[in-house]
């Protein structure tokens, strides 16, 4: 059976169960991170390098980085459905995803860490302002895209890239600060709240 190392309050860690969800793949969960066994063992960094979570151990086979072990997921769990063989549609999907992982993410971390985690690292005004406005104009072009497609990211089904951009979207509204009026993304959370891997692990109290 698959393993998953990684609390199940971490977003990277819920982006692969959501993704477990979706796909109907059974797991077991073993809580590592802070407050939980440390990532900074001998042992664990013979799995991740990196000291991070999640980590899978599939028969044997490790793979860490969430969005490359929910692509192999995707890949080797009769996935199609969420991640087309087609290279152009699935182009698109990996295009999102790494957009999430390159602009989104990084936009978002500041002003979350010091308004939502209240980390004592993050608490200078003029960066959160500055954290603010960049995370505003990703979800611009966010919005922009969910305007165009009327449904998800992708298109017009739900793809494996609602799994990362959903998650910061549930970030998006859980952050308490004043929002523009984003009305295309605020359908799209109520659309993604459909669907029970989001309410599992998304849309469940946790930021």
């Amino acid at each position: 059976m698959l393993k998953i190392l990684g609390k199940a309050t971490s977003i990277n860690v819920r982006k692969v169960l959501w993704c477990c969800d979706e796909l109907d793949v059974p797991f077991e969960r073993e809580d590592w991170g802070s407050g939980y066994r440390p990532t900074d063992t001998p042992a664990f960094l013979a799995l991740n390098p990196n000291g991070f979570v999640p980590v899978i151990d599939d028969d044997g086979f490790i793979l860490w980085e969430s969005h490359s072990i929910i692509r192999y997921l995707a890949a080797t769990c009769d996935g199609a459905s969420i991640y087309p063989a087609e290279p152009q549609a699935r182009a698109k999907v990996d295009q999102w995803m790494d957009w999430q992982a390159s602009e989104l993410n990084i936009s978002w971390r500041y002003a979350f860490n010091a308004l939502v985690r209240q980390s004592p690292a993050n608490q200078d005004p003029a960066a959160i302002t500055a954290s603010i406005a960049d995370w505003s104009k990703n979800m611009a072009i966010l919005e922009r895209q969910l305007a165009k497609t009327g449904a998800y990211v992708a298109g017009s089904a739900f793809s494996l890239a609602d799994i990362p951009i959903g998650l910061s979207v549930n970030r998006w509204f859980s952050t308490p600060f004043e929002r523009p009026d984003y009305s295309a993304v605020a359908a799209y959370f109520d659309r993604l709240g459909q669907r029970a891997g989001f309410m599992h692990h998304g849309r469940n109290g946790i930021p």
